[in-house]
């Protein structure tokens, strides 16, 4: 038999945790996630509370992380929820390319980096044609021509996903506060450690303790004018 006296301070904890993660500091916010998802069906209940009453604004980093939480609990209170209110994700998976980004929401969500950058090249390659899909990379010509509405849509989903840490418009303001210096970007990013290019797959961080900016990887093989065309959109002004 459960002591009531525990449920009643599971209770108090719960209760306690609730302000803070509506009102509280993106930091408080960051802490209070996860204690409120150990804390048991209470606790994701205040979870699901809080990204029902978000879901009309524009998903943040805050809300991906509560989404992951709950996509990847064993509650099946909290999957019949997400299947109801948010069947194909948080992160409106708008398209003027006609390109499904689903798989990229999936994997960001069970927090899989690098099949999720994976498939970001590949939609980008759908995105640019079937001789980009043919070849597996792209030419800066065709980045330039991108809808801005597929770029924003992959970036949300890298940002919302990470806690803020990637995203192409994370590393366009890496970018820029660097002057748009290319040889430190790829420095401050983990691309390349002095002279030498971080090699594909085994040395990139496929992990949230990556550096800010790390992933996605965009063609990071083919040169600088592809990220140039990339940092450098529309979709971004």
């Amino acid at each position: 038999m459960t002591d009531p006296m525990i449920v009643s301070g599971t209770a108090t904890n719960i209760e306690s945790l609730r302000q803070p993660l509506v009102a509280g500091s993106l930091q408080i916010q960051q802490q209070v996630i996860p204690q409120l998802a150990n804390l048991g069906e209470g606790g994701l209940d205040v979870l699901m509370e809080f990204l029902y009453e978000r879901r009309n604004n524009p998903a943040t980093w805050v809300d991906g992380k509560v989404y992951q939480v709950l996509y990847t609990s064993d509650s099946p209170k909290a999957k019949e929820f997400l299947q109801n209110n948010f069947p194909s994700g948080i992160v409106p998976l708008k398209s003027d390319g006609n390109i499904d980004y689903s798989p990229i929401q999936k994997l960001l969500a069970e927090q899989d980096f690098q099949a999720a950058d994976r498939i970001t090249i590949q939609k980008m390659c759908e995105l640019a044609g079937p001789k980009a899909v043919q070849r597996k990379w792209l030419y800066f010509t065709e980045v330039e021509n991108f809808p801005a509405t597929d770029l924003q849509t992959l970036n949300s989903l890298w940002v919302v996903h990470s806690e803020g840490k990637f995203g192409f418009s994370v590393q366009r303001e890496i970018w820029l506060g660097l002057g748009k210096n290319w040889d430190n970007l790829w420095e401050k990013i983990g691309w390349k450690k002095g002279n030498n290019w971080t090699r594909y797959p085994n040395e990139f961080t496929w992990k949230l303790t990556a550096p800010r900016g790390h992933l996605p990887l965009s063609n990071q093989l083919r040169g600088v004018r592809v990220m140039a065309s990339l940092l450098s959109h529309s979709a971004w002004s």
